[in-house]
């Protein structure tokens, strides 16, 4: 990627050093073609830096670019994102910020990212979550979202809560054995769990999520949507804050 920028840099920097007469390559004859590649060669080797230059330039554009496209698929998705009617809200559910989360039980950062969500929630009292169940890494984690979307609609928030920290504490493999293990410790009524795993609702949830992720052009967890921003992977929580804290101004 970084070399690609430095030959799209190399020619945008020739562009801008070079006289307005010379731009114009589709008219050039042999000749002047090979004096004109001459001449990019010469200054470059004169001017070295000047790619450098252009590189960051051409960089910071493209960062630029993807953030706005960033803005404008939340701002095209904010129903899905903020108000799908399926997905866990916690926190404060009538905070004045919306931090929204793709999560992965048996993803590692979003393991981390918890701890520091959980913080966020604890320190400030005004941000509302909402869950989006997003399994990505295999069968144990669609599993474990499968089953924690169960809980969720077979005993309600409280009990999603419950399980939603344990899964992403959980040591071991996750199989329906464990799962079981952890519902009963939970006092679940695990044939009405299991009902709702195997039930057409839970799989609409996952599909639902799964196609919001693809048009937002989600590929990884845990992705934030903090209040109209995209925030791709993992971020500690100072640097959450410090952005919540811009928000509100």
């Amino acid at each position: 990627m970084r070399l690609t920028h430095l030959f799209s840099a190399a020619a945008l920097a020739c562009t801008v050093a070079l006289p307005a007469s010379a731009l114009d390559l589709t008219n050039m004859s042999d000749e002047e073609r090979a004096i004109f590649r001459e001449e990019v060669r010469a200054y470059l080797m004169d001017q070295p830096q000047v790619i450098m230059e252009a590189v960051n330039q051409l960089e910071a554009r493209q960062q630029q670019e993807a953030a706005q496209a960033d803005l404008n698929l939340v701002s095209d998705n904010a129903e899905a994102l903020f108000n799908d009617g399926y997905s866990y809200v916690g926190g404060n559910p009538d905070g004045d910020i919306t931090l929204v989360e793709f999560l992965d039980y048996r993803c590692g950062y979003c393991r981390k990212a918890h701890t520091e969500v959980a913080k966020m929630l604890e320190t400030d009292g005004n941000i509302r979550l909402i869950v989006k169940e997003f399994p990505i890494l295999g069968e144990q984690s669609v599993l474990a979202s499968r089953f924690a979307i169960a809980v969720k609609l077979a005993a309600g928030d409280d009990a999603y809560k419950a399980i939603n920290d344990s899964l992403m504490t959980f040591p071991g493999e996750l199989s329906m054995i464990s799962l079981n293990r952890l519902g009963n410790t939970f006092g679940l009524d695990m044939a009405a769990v299991e009902a709702q795993m195997n039930g057409p609702e839970v799989a609409e949830n996952l599909a639902k999520t799964k196609e919001l992720a693809q048009i937002l052009r989600i590929t990884g967890t845990p992705t934030f949507v903090l209040q109209d921003e995209m925030l791709r992977g993992y971020l500690p929580y100072d640097q959450l804050m410090m952005i919540v804290n811009d928000k509100r101004g």
